[in-house]
């Protein structure tokens, strides 16, 4: 009778925890695991300094940060404090991790992504997150599992458990997080065996990335739109690609009689402006993911609209609100 209380009691516990973790969430928005009320099957190999050396090796880089645990913060995250660049960590949030996506790779994947905001400076100019630079951490974070030996689904484990479905302001939402740790990992693989010394062969340059604007690492992370020079300019990214037969670019017309202006963004925050020739189709792509923002003038403010690779949009004149209005061209 005892034992079977016990059970229950156990059974009780867990179900309030689940309850309570599902509605936490930290400052980065990652969802805060639960903590181990017993003992796992999996035992957490945690070790910060030891595996942050490991990727340290394994891409190449030398160190230009420093370690510092901070318990009860439930989160870890880069960050400058005096002119020196730290990574803080709560290693009961790590050791929760572990537990909850039950691998020791879910941690290694945290810090391994706090590394890559420190490896692309993301933390000197003190704007805090956005979408670019949270994606591009993902996929160093991507690359490094995979040079430390975790499978693909082993790098994905932590941003699965906790990750937000849903984008903000300043993070990505879950797919599109773990496209770019995919990314990583399929670019760490693909140059296994390659001088890490040549940048031509590696994603990742021979550095340590002290620079103020370092190489990106995949034509994916750039921050603005890949806008051609000529409506039948293709995108430097694809060279070969010819916007008026390919697809997935994006068109965009203006019914005027004048070139006029718009403003593109990848991100919704940090906008591009864009001419767009008088009589001509505009041809154009979004480089994170596969739309982007629009933003035009509307009354005394602006009005951002989200446009989609491989459609067409025409922006017409309405003559009941006297403003622009962007509308898709069906196929």
């Amino acid at each position: 009778m005892l034992k079977r209380s016990i059970v229950l009691i156990q059974l009780f516990l867990l179900l309030l925890s689940g309850t309570g973790f599902a509605q936490r969430t930290n400052s980065c928005g990652f969802i805060i695991p639960p903590k181990q009320l017993f003992k796992s099957q999996f035992q957490s190999v945690y070790e910060a300094k030891e595996i942050v050396d490991d990727i340290l090796d394994s891409v190449k880089w030398s160190e230009n940060f420093r370690l510092q645990e901070k318990n009860g913060m439930n989160n870890a995250y880069a960050t400058i404090i005096n002119r020196i660049r730290y990574i803080i960590y709560d290693n009961d949030f790590l050791e929760n991790l572990d537990d909850y996506a039950n691998t020791k790779w879910a941690s290694i994947s945290v810090l391994a992504h706090e590394m890559g905001h420190h490896y692309y400076n993301h933390v000197v100019n003190g704007q805090g997150s956005t979408i670019p630079t949270e994606i591009e951490a993902d996929f160093f974070s991507g690359y490094a599992m995979q040079k430390e030996g975790a499978t693909l689904e082993q790098s994905l484990a932590a941003m699965k458990a906790i990750a937000s479905d849903k984008a903000s302001s300043t993070h990505p939402g879950k797919n599109d997080r773990l496209a770019a740790i995919t990314r990583g990992w399929n670019a760490a693989k693909n140059h296994a065996g390659a001088n890490p010394n040549n940048t031509n062969s590696n994603p990742f340059p021979s550095t340590t990335a002290t620079t103020t604007n370092p190489p990106k690492t995949n034509p994916s992370t750039n921050t603005t739109p890949t806008i051609p020079t000529s409506p039948n300019t293709p995108s430097n990214t694809d060279v070969n690609a010819d916007p008026n037969t390919d697809m997935s670019w994006i068109g965009l017309s203006m019914q005027s009689s004048r070139n006029e202006v718009v403003y593109l963004s990848d991100d919704g925050k940090n906008f591009q402006e864009a001419t767009i020739p008088a009589g001509q189709t505009f041809f154009f792509k979004f480089e994170i993911y596969q739309y982007g923002w629009l933003r035009m003038k509307y009354y005394n403010g602006y009005r951002i609209y989200k446009l989609f690779h491989g459609k067409d949009y025409s922006i017409i004149w309405n003559r009941r609100t006297k403003n622009w209005s962007v509308v898709e061209i069906p196929e």
